[in-house]
This record gives structure tokens, sequence and C-alpha cells, in this order.
């Protein structure tokens, strides 16, 4: 397999910046992040952005929000109890307004930003917290390879780097 196209399993390195260009997160130097092309494993505009590409491939990509991670909705807040939230830093002992936090939901864990916390109760913002930006991603190809009929049934990709059961 020498393009990405559904059911391939691609690793891949990047860099994510914003609109101002400052670096907010990258796994360059770390392990590259692997998935399933054409299963909503990546968020849309990447993925379809990296359909074509080979190995070796480098490629910049600018993302408007609703190809990210989407508008910002305000009516995404809510309360929620001071023990669901996880991923308080360590050495960390409470909660403070701008900080990010995990909750298990319906739909599996979720980030969230904390908007006013509270002895009980903490306000958050159910966004993503990327949301409503325009993001851009530095992207290098590692490697591609065809997918498992397990790894299609499953949606995901198995193994180092991918999901594991």
């Amino acid at each position: 397999m020498s393009q990405i196209q559904d059911d391939c399993v691609v690793s891949f390195f990047y860099t994510l910046k914003n609109d101002q260009g400052d670096v907010l997160e990258t796994n360059v130097g770390a392990d590259p992040v692997v998935y399933l092309h054409g299963h909503g494993n990546m968020i849309p505009g990447l993925e379809e952005a990296m359909l074509g590409k080979e190995p070796g491939n480098t490629f910049e990509v600018t993302l408007a929000p609703k190809d990210a991670y989407g508008e910002r909705q305000e009516s995404m807040q809510m309360k929620v109890p001071v023990k669901h939230l996880q991923g308080l830093p360590k050495g960390v002992r409470e909660w403070k307004a701008g900080m990010i936090a995990l909750v298990e939901t319906d739909q599996g864990a979720r980030h969230v930003t904390v908007v006013k916390p509270g002895r009980f109760m903490v306000q958050v913002d159910m966004n993503h917290p990327l949301a409503g930006q325009t993001l851009t991603y530095d992207v290098m190809v590692s490697e591609i390879r065809e997918a498992e009929a397990e790894e299609i049934a499953h949606g995901h990709a198995h193994g180092p780097g991918g999901h594991h059961h």
C-alpha cells in the first residue's frame, strides 16, 4: 500500500499551531499518532488532507474551526460534581478557572475547561479546548499499512500507537 486511502493504518508526526503561529502541541521526537483512515478517528479536515499522501510526505494544512474541533457553543456550559473531574496536576490541590480536566461521559472521556470552580460543584465548558480556533498542522507521514480485518471490524487501529484490547 503506497498511498493513504480508506481502511489503511496511518502513522504520522505533527506539530499543531494556532493562527498566531504558537506551537500548541507536537509529537515530533515521541511516538507517532496511529489511526485507521476513513473511520472517523481523526478530525475531518486533517483526515481529508491525509488522503493520497505517501510515507515520507510532509505537508502543512490550515483548518477552519468547522473542519477541526467545531465552533464554540456558549450553551455547552454545565455544572458537574468536583469528584467527577480527573487530571488535577500533581501537587495541585484544587481546580482553578482555565484548567483542563477530563470527565467521563456517556460518549466516553471528554476534555473540559474549568470556568468557575466551587467546593462541591464546578462549572465547566464542554467545548473542546481547541473549538473555535483556526489550526495549522505540519505533518510528516511515517508509515502506511493495510488494515487487518479485525481493525476494520472494530473501526480503529490495533497494536503500538493504536488501540489495545
